[in-house]
């Protein structure tokens, strides 16, 4: 029998395996932390996804990074602003001498929300500030980096996406299930 995934029955931020399950402030502080991330975006029916250096304000619950002025992302942004944002860490991978058991550690979190154009000046300092200090904390504008000119904002398109949703999973075992009942693995 077939699980049932129609919307009405299983949410998209549901976690199937509730044993991998982590709170709001588990994910409020991965994304704080996590170094990269990937959206996900679609026009008609084809998806794109795209890698990108993000911030999360926490204060603001809003995910924010920049591209180029002009590009994809911006194109079906403006189509339509749904969209899908996942980070994750991937840690240790584990054999094991059953087939369906071998394994990784991993953490991850996905949002699902609505990306818009940061239009707003004083926004769009912001949010490339927090860009710069996720990055580079050590350093200080005006001290050890020019600070943001009005040329540069008009070239950089700065987006947020407006969390409506997230979880949050992590799987951080420290070695894959082992069968007793088979030729151990060395090391075992």
């Amino acid at each position: 029998m077939t699980k049932d995934y129609s919307l009405d029955k299983m949410p998209p931020n549901k976690i199937l395996r509730q044993k991998y399950a982590c709170d709001d402030e588990w994910t409020s502080e991965f994304l704080v932390r996590c170094p990269a991330g990937h959206v996900a975006t679609h026009w008609d029916d084809q998806p794109f996804i795209t890698p990108v250096l993000y911030w999360y304000d926490p204060s603001k619950r809003l995910i924010y990074f920049h591209t180029n002025i002009q590009g994809r992302l911006r194109a079906n942004c403006e189509r339509d602003n749904k969209v899908c944002f996942e980070a994750s860490e991937m840690g240790k991978i584990f054999p094991s001498n059953i087939a369906s058991e071998f394994s990784m550690q991993y953490e991850s979190a996905v949002v699902f929300g609505k990306m818009n154009l940061v239009e707003d000046q004083a926004e769009q300092v912001y949010a490339l500030y927090g860009l710069i200090r996720k990055y580079f904390p050590d350093m200080k504008p005006g001290e050890d980096y020019r600070q943001i000119t009005e040329t540069e904002l008009a070239r950089t398109a700065i987006f947020a996406i407006t969390i409506e949703s997230w979880s949050g999973k992590r799987n951080w075992h420290e070695k894959a299930t082992i069968s007793p009942d088979w030729k151990p693995l060395d090391g075992d």
